[in-house]
């Protein structure tokens, strides 16, 4: 659930008369942190991009490390590679996310077995992912779908009792809390965001890997930057000569430059309004489709918090329309919509590879056909969403 949305949609302001599924939020604020970054004459991974990780970290709390990435897909890959995962190991995923999530197992030679998720919150099932455990199995990658956390303790509880590492795919899921206690915090080994544009927060690309584990920092770090030993800010702004390095082992080019830092630092300043717009327009939702043939997004419980990255809402059986009659409805009427996700068993290479079969996800296969994704943005007006609304009385009462 680490990448861009599957369907997206124009970046069309909402004055354009097309009023677009997702915007990002950036203001003079980010504009003069770009500036103030082009000017300093350091563009890449530097000083900026060094902060951005503290100030995350802070953030979080919980005693996590930080680490930027330049997707939250390289994110998710530096943490299983981290952990020694590789061929001939299996790890659990569900079948309801973006493809990102399973192919960075595919990166390191290991098999994704998608397992079925749970029909009230669309995150994954501990019951189907114990089911799915083989002598073969080294993790799981639960996905906090739509911003709301999944049942965190139910998955670590399976974890510790079949010796299992625990990635967490936080890609919607910033700042969501579980039981009191943000995501990132959690007793897994890692935690992956992304700051995607269309995200609670954006560097346009991006994302955060972050742990309490030192020497999977470690080995991130190392990883992120080519597999070289020294860090290269410290060799390029040294005053002394510093050219040597050792290359210590394979790694790849993932780092996040300081221009998107920028962007970042500036963004998580502003957390917290983005987080009340948010979870006002998810009551204006909740109020205005009061009564229509729509099965609602749950709310988080008592001590926990729901981030609203997304607003999926399901058709139910007696709605007049199907779903894909309704998303072009939408369209004529200048609303941008998306379906998140076509699961990945539906998906050719998935389900061609593992041979898999709707059957093995009967609530996936419940849910996926009814799913439509509303649109839900901080620059989202009261007047926007009241289109929506309109538009979805209109055609589904």
């Amino acid at each position: 659930m680490c990448a861009p949305d599957p369907t997206p949609r124009p970046a069309a302001s909402p004055d354009d008369g097309f009023l677009p599924f997702a915007l990002p939020d950036l203001g003079p604020e980010e504009a003069e942190a770009v500036l103030e970054c082009l000017r300093s004459g350091w563009i890449t991974s530097g000083p900026v991009c060094r902060q951005f990780e503290q100030d995350f970290a802070a953030y979080l709390g919980g005693g996590v490390e930080a680490i930027a990435v330049n997707s939250a897909t390289a994110g998710l890959h530096l943490a299983l590679e981290a952990l020694g995962i590789g061929p001939g190991d299996e790890v659990l995923v569900p079948t309801m996310t973006f493809t990102a999530t399973a192919e960075v197992v595919r990166y390191l030679g290991a098999d994704p077995v998608c397992v079925d998720i749970d029909g009230a919150t669309l995150g994954i099932s501990a019951a189907a992912a114990e089911a799915a455990i083989t002598p073969r199995t080294r993790a799981i990658l639960p996905v906090h779908y739509g911003g709301l956390a999944c049942d965190m303790d139910a998955v670590l509880a399976l974890a510790r009792a079949h010796g299992l590492r625990v990635v967490e795919d936080a890609a919607h899921a910033f700042p969501t809390v579980h039981n009191g206690r943000l995501v990132g915090t959690l007793d897994s080994d890692a935690t992956v965001f992304s700051f995607y544009a269309n995200k609670t927060i954006t560097t346009g690309e991006g994302g955060m890997l972050v742990s309490r584990d030192a020497a999977l920092c470690r080995r991130a770090r190392t990883m992120r930057l080519h597999g070289i030993s020294e860090d290269a800010f410290a060799r390029y702004t040294s005053r002394r000569p510093a050219w040597f390095y050792q290359v210590v082992a394979p790694g790849y080019k993932y780092n996040l430059g300081d221009v998107a830092a920028a962007i970042g630092r500036q963004q998580l300043r502003k957390i917290g309004r983005f987080l009340e717009r948010r979870q006002a327009l998810a009551r204006g939702y909740r109020d205005g489709l009061a009564g229509l043939p729509l099965v609602l997004p749950p709310d988080a419980g008592p001590g926990s918090r729901h981030a609203w990255h997304l607003y999926p809402v399901r058709l139910r059986a007696d709605a007049p329309l199907a779903r894909d009659r309704l998303i072009e409805l939408l369209a004529e009427r200048g609303i941008g919509t998306s379906v998140h996700y076509i699961p990945l068993h539906r998906q050719p290479y998935w389900r061609e590879r593992y041979r898999l079969q709707p059957a093995q996800f009967p609530q996936a296969e419940a849910s996926w056909p009814m799913l439509l994704t509303l649109p839900l943005y901080t620059r989202m007006r009261d007047a926007d969403q009241a289109r929506v609304i309109a538009a979805l009385k209109e055609l589904l009462c």
